[in-house]
């Protein structure tokens, strides 16, 4: 388990190395170009995780726990 104040790219890799480990197909770091005007245009914008190629996970590194508030209307949070 990994504790608090480490770099999102940590926490991404572990995470990627979690869920391949149970069978899921993740990519890393996947490149995001921007299509303006009919032209691709790369910015250097990253997907973190791609997961099934369905998910995309946006990691977030943050300095202090926040806590999660359940909805009694969400039926994946219950």
């Amino acid at each position: 388990m990994l504790g608090p104040g480490l770099l999102e790219s940590a926490y991404q890799a572990c995470l990627q190395h979690e869920l391949t480990k149970r069978g899921l197909n993740v990519a890393g770091q996947v490149g995001l170009p921007v299509v303006y005007d009919g032209e691709r245009i790369e910015l250097g914008y990253r997907i973190d995780l791609i997961v099934e190629n369905v998910v995309i996970v946006e990691v977030k590194a943050l300095r202090r726990f926040i806590p999660f508030i359940r909805h009694n209307s969400c039926p994946i949070c219950a």
